[in-house]
Order: structure tokens, then sequence, then C-alpha cells
């Protein structure tokens, strides 16, 4: 909802330079706290996990008002980026728990048609707030609607077998702790897939300006509602042809969507690569997801799933910074920066060619 916005509010507070650090600064934090939220999710519990995360996000949305300096609105990216280490390490930790074996690219492609639903209003609805009331209001609702999952969360029943008690001993991690080297070959792929939304979420609300689009979250809503129709399919695609086959599908797709926008002069071509976009993340989130937990043990189940969520934050930090960097708030570097993106996501389809597929038992398994 918020980051359409986000550029534009940092300009208005004289922080135009930085807008590069809006995404890196929060995927710095969610990265460096994936490893505790995976420790954590596996010792006392997935609920308590999420409902950190929560807590964290709301607190934040509420002070973005009051944070009137550049070097204090970078301060709030950077903890507001703990919300998005904690509750996704465990939700998915906790849907991996409760669903079978056989339709775990089905139910990922179902939880992430819901965040989808949420990512697509979100930019549409943020952008006209922002343009009739401004800014501030924009805030806190963003609070309230983070508010509201408390209230589902707390209906959940635990789904962690041997819940332990919060002890300082949790905090402390052993050099084993951070990674989970099983599914290091998903990380991978998803470092080089994810740089291009790194990009997209710095870059895009400036080049839609540029190109005379008034709202700026309208490319962010239209790539989410084209990944909607796709994301369920994809997952039960994966179930049945395998993970490698529909991420091949999910790169390529990502490559001529980042070439389309490279190359778009109009709001027709813009909104023609997001269409396209969405399709690639719809592909790619779901079956990367069901990867990577047929590659875990279901005692490191969260360690595994931060692993994850670590290469989604590098992937993502490393394509806002290169974006900004590159872009300088030169116009003539939009394309520049695309065509990079559209280069990173080839490499994240080559690489494919070169992981072993699966057995069968292992995406039915995981044990």
């Amino acid at each position: 909802m918020i980051i359409p916005e986000l550029p534009g509010y940092l300009s208005s507070i004289g922080g135009e330079d930085y807008k590069g650090y809006i995404i890196a600064l929060f995927t710095l934090s969610a990265g460096l706290s994936r490893p505790f939220s995976g420790k954590l999710a596996d010792k006392i519990g997935r609920i308590p996990v999420m409902v950190t995360g929560v807590v964290v996000c709301v607190v934040v949305s509420l002070l973005y008002p009051l944070m009137t300096t550049v070097s204090g609105f970078l301060f709030l990216r950077f903890l507001h980026g703990f919300s998005t280490g904690f509750t996704p390490t465990g939700s998915a930790a906790y849907l991996a728990d409760i669903i079978p074996f056989g339709k775990r690219g089905e139910a990922m492609g179902i939880q992430s048609l819901f965040g989808s639903l949420g990512m697509a209003a979100g930019p549409a609805v943020g952008g006209y707030i922002a343009t009739i009331w401004g800014v501030e209001p924009l805030f806190y609702l963003s609070a309230f609607i983070s508010l509201l999952s408390i209230l589902i969360l707390y209906r959940l029943k635990e789904t962690l077998p041997e819940k332990e008690k919060l002890r300082l001993s949790h905090l402390r991690l052993g050099r084993n702790e951070i990674l989970e080297k099983r599914v290091f070959a998903p990380s991978i792929v998803l470092i080089f897939s994810v740089f291009s939304f790194g990009v997209v979420l710095t870059i895009i609300p400036d080049f839609s300006e540029h190109l005379g689009i008034s709202n700026k979250g309208l490319f962010f809503a239209v790539f989410t509602v084209a990944s909607l129709a796709i994301r369920v399919l994809a997952g039960k695609a994966s179930d049945k042809y395998g993970r490698i086959p529909v991420l091949k599908a999910a790169t390529l797709t990502m490559v001529v969507a980042m070439l389309t926008v490279a190359f778009a002069d109009s709001k027709l071509m813009l909104l023609t690569g997001a269409v396209l976009y969405g399709f690639s993340i719809g592909m790619n989130n779901p079956t990367l997801t069901a990867w990577t937990i047929d590659l875990s043990l279901e005692k490191f189940r969260g360690r595994a799933l931060a692993t994850m969520y670590i290469a989604l934050e590098a992937g993502i930090g490393l394509g806002a910074l290169a974006s900004g960097w590159i872009f300088a708030n030169k116009v003539e570097n939009f394309s520049l920066i695309f065509f990079i993106c559209a280069g990173t996501a080839g490499v994240a389809f080559m690489l494919l060619w070169f992981v072993p597929r699966p057995e069968r038992n292992m995406v039915s398994g995981g044990k």
C-alpha cells in the first residue's frame, strides 16, 4: 500500500538521492532477522513468530508520519523490515505443517494468491488515498489493516509438536543455524529471479510518472492481478510435472517481461510488461517455496524457509541498490536497468538447466 508513494515522500523531505535505500534497508533488516525467525519458528512455534512481525509492522507504520528527517525515515525503513523477516517465515512453516505432501505446489499457489490480492489492492488503494488525502492517512490505514491480522492469528492452533518457552539461548545462533545447506539450489535461483523485483519496487513509480501515468501504483496492481490468474495453476503444474520445468517457464517469461518494460514508451507497452511480469512472478514464487519445502527436513523447516527468504531479501535488496545507483534520477538510464534485470532473469533460467531433476519421492516426501 505505501511502497508506490515512498519515493515521492522521501523526495519531499529532501532524500531524493536515497531512493535506492527505501527497499534496500527494508530487505537488509528482513534478511538479518531471518535466521532468528527460522530458529524461533522451530523452537517456540510458528504463531509467535508471525505475531512478532505483525506488531513491528503496526508500530512502524504509526511512526512514519512522526519522522520528518531523511535519517529518521531510513531508520524506520530498516526497522520495518523485521516485520517481513518474521511473519512470512512463520506462515510458510505453518502452512507446510498442515498441507499434504502431494499438494504443496497447489497450496503455495493458494497462499500466494491471497497475498497477491493484498498486493494488488494495496498499491491501487494507496495511490488513490495519497492523491485525495495525502500520505499521512495512508500510513495510519496501513497500520490499522496490519492490526486486523492479529485477529486471525489469535484463533489459530499452534502446529509445532514440541513447543519450547522463549529463552535467551534461542537468540544466539550457532554457525550451522544461520543457513540450511539443503535448500541452496532454490535459494540461488531465487536471488537472480527477484533482482528485478527490487528494481521494479524502486524505479517503476518514477518510470510511471515519466510516461505520464498519474497513479504510480497502477503497474503494481496490474502485474499482481495478472499473477493471480496463474498462481494456483502453476502450483498444480509443479506438483504434476515437477518444480524445474515450471521455473524454467517462469524465468524465461521474466526475461521477456523485463525487455518489454525496457523498450516501453507508452502506457500500453508498460502495462503489457506488467502483465508478463505478473505471469512470471505467479509461476516463480509458489514453485520455489514448494521446492524449498521438498528439500527440507521437518525439524529444520523454519530454518530452510528462512534461508529461502534470506535469498529473497538479498536479491530484492541488490536490485534496489543497483537501480538507485544506475538510475541516479536520470531518465536516460531507465532502459539500462531493465536490460540488466532481463540478464539476471536469464542467469536464473540457465542455472535451472544444471539442477538435477528431483526424484518423485522428494516431491512428495521431504523427510
